[in-house]
């Protein structure tokens, strides 16, 4: 369905899939007014990673605070919105219900339409906020709990031709932090470390028959905390820095030449990647050369853009506004969510 980007909206986003309580006032879909988050990263990090139930309960305590905080930075009034756009899936399905309900009421009560969104596709439209999409175009979502290769042809077409057959990448990265003793979130942990270190080990990289455009970190992963348990066992030092600097480099390796592969198999006018991963410097660096040697145009969202926000989730919404995507106050959450069904 082709719909007029240049169309005048103002889209409040809200998103509580994980550990963030976020809410956002999105101007035509490209300008932010508003981005407020509430974090949980201190509260998670004593457990070493996001109790769902301790995450609810906080989205309970925080919502109605965020999307009011939202709307005041913003400058326009509840008048002014055209809709309000909440994540529907996937994520926790305690953290999506506080979202959702509170999305429900605010639609309710303002007499605003209530717009559906994919976590995924919110990462994939931060890159909106850089540089307008040109199609066809290839986009890389890597984050915690998802690795997906995303082939788009239009605004709001998804079709994944590449995704994770175990750990998504994040995955792999908190856990190889957390054997090495690193706090969580791991990602930043694992890139800051590696800063100093060099990639000596020869970690495997999963490249699963030619052709294949899927991803598998579990056996990166098992590798690399064998590698670790194994040097311990024989009382040897090791070298957080170069093992952080190895494991870094074969994600990184698989990530960019699956993208890549990716891009040039469909014509991609355009490579974007998004999520939480996507803030790793080895990523962003591997990413930007492979690129531009093809002479393909990159687009990769600033830091704060990388991580869950509202921001993204308002940028999407309004293309499944303009698209007429409504939803009545019968919206559930859903832990799992398909893509393509949006």
């Amino acid at each position: 369905m082709k719909i007029d980007v240049n169309q005048k909206t103002m889209i409040l986003g809200i998103e509580t899939s994980c550990d963030e309580t976020a809410a956002a006032v999105v101007e035509n879909g490209t300008v932010i007014r508003s981005n407020a988050v509430a974090s949980q990263i201190d509260i998670h990090r004593r457990f070493g990673g996001v109790v769902p139930e301790v995450a609810s309960r906080h989205h309970v305590d925080q919502i109605t605070v965020i999307c009011e905080e939202a709307m005041k930075k913003s400058g326009v009034s509840w008048d002014d919105l055209d809709a309000i756009a909440v994540t529907q899936g996937p994520g926790l399905i305690g953290a999506l219900l506080v979202g959702v309900n509170g999305a429900k009421a605010l639609a309710y009560a303002h007499g605003l339409p209530l717009v559906p969104v994919h976590h995924i596709t919110g990462h994939i439209y931060a890159n909106r906020f850089v540089q307008e999409l040109q199609f066809p175009l290839i986009a890389l979502v890597v984050s915690g709990g998802h690795t997906e290769l995303v082939h788009m042809k239009e605004h709001g077409s998804y079709q994944v031709i590449g995704t994770t057959r175990d750990d998504a990448a994040g995955e792999a990265f908190d856990k190889v932090a957390r054997t090495l003793g690193l706090p969580y979130p791991g990602g930043p942990e694992i890139d800051r470390l590696a800063k100093g270190g060099t990639p000596t080990i020869d970690f495997p990289r999963a490249w699963l028959g030619e052709g294949s455009l899927d991803f598998s970190f579990s056996g990166l992963k098992s590798a690399v905390i064998n590698y670790i348990h194994n040097e311990q066992q024989r009382g040897h030092e090791l070298n957080h820095a170069n093992i952080a600097a190895s494991f870094q480099e074969s994600v990184s390796e698989v990530l960019v030449k699956k993208t890549m592969i990716a891009a040039e198999r469909v014509h991609a006018k355009q490579i974007l990647v998004a999520g939480g991963v996507s803030a790793n410097s080895k990523v962003r660096s591997e990413m930007e050369k492979a690129a531009r040697t093809r002479g393909i145009p990159l687009i990769i969202p600033p830091l704060f853009l990388c991580t869950d926000n509202a921001a993204m989730i308002a940028a999407s919404g309004t293309i499944g506004f303009l698209k007429g995507m409504r939803a009545d106050l019968s919206l559930n959450g859903k832990a799992n969510l398909f893509i393509e069904d949006f």
